[in-house]
């Protein structure tokens, strides 16, 4: 999957009222950043899990 065709795996309204708790701001470039740490995050634990040869990710594979 292209980089700038990956589907977004965040819900913005949520990580946005999340960001808004907190007194802060949201920038246009960090609802894509999240999504792309969360891709990241999750390719890491699928190879984890992988290389433990199983096919569920566990929370300790995060």
């Amino acid at each position: 999957m292209a980089e700038n065709t990956k589907e977004s795996l965040i819900v913005a309204s949520k990580v946005k009222a999340y960001i808004k708790s907190k007194d802060m701001m949201t920038s246009s470039e960090a609802l894509q950043a999240i999504s792309d740490n969360l891709y990241a995050t999750l390719d890491s634990a699928i190879a984890r899990a992988t290389a433990n040869r199983r096919s569920t990710v566990k929370a300790q594979d995060l």
